[in-house]
């Protein structure tokens, strides 16, 4: 018969061991979200995925915050972050860095994240924007390119924090 595993079973790290641990080659930006769930469950995923550090951007809520913390469940503490207000100060620094930028965002340009090669030899940061607006108009243009989810149904996007995912995902499994 199947049976749950138990917490105990799981052998998940610790924040120590995390802090630790090699991480893949990965930075998620978040541009001016809203939502605190959006937030926290960012974090979360991060956290799953070894993801290497969460920039938080411009009207971004930072953590400590208890809203944040209940989608996070303690990521905020094992996820490395930083806030920045500017954007385009953010993508400028990161291509700085080495990483390549890439916005989450259905444009003109977008490639379909089923037909983007993701380079092993490659560091990359994401871009999520606003729930509403999406990623910031002045910062298009300085993201070197752009990836979009195929949705099927009738409607245009997805949740932040489910996009984040997704595409975390992704890169987690070329990367890794």
């Amino acid at each position: 018969m199947v049976q749950k595993l138990k917490l105990e079973e799981l052998n998940r790290i610790d924040v120590e061991t995390f802090k630790t641990v090699e991480k893949i080659p990965l930075i998620v930006v978040l541009d001016n979200i809203r939502s605190m769930h959006n937030v926290g469950a960012t974090f979360r995923t991060a956290d799953a995925f070894l993801v290497q550090k969460i920039i938080l951007c411009g009207i971004t809520p930072q953590p400590p915050h208890r809203e944040i913390h209940k989608a996070a469940l303690g990521a905020t503490e094992s996820v490395d972050w930083k806030y920045e207000n500017n954007i385009i100060a953010v993508i400028n620094e990161l291509k700085s860095e080495g990483f390549e930028v890439i916005g989450i965002e259905q444009t003109t340009g977008s490639t379909m994240i089923t037909d983007f090669i993701i380079d092993q030899s490659k560091k990359y940061a994401i871009i999520l924007g606003n729930e509403v607006e999406g990623i910031s108009d002045e910062a298009l243009p300085d993201i070197d390119s752009f990836i979009e989810i195929p949705q099927l149904g009738t409607k245009h996007s997805l949740n932040v924090s489910v996009c984040g995912g997704i595409v975390m995902w992704e890169f987690a499994k070329a990367l890794k």
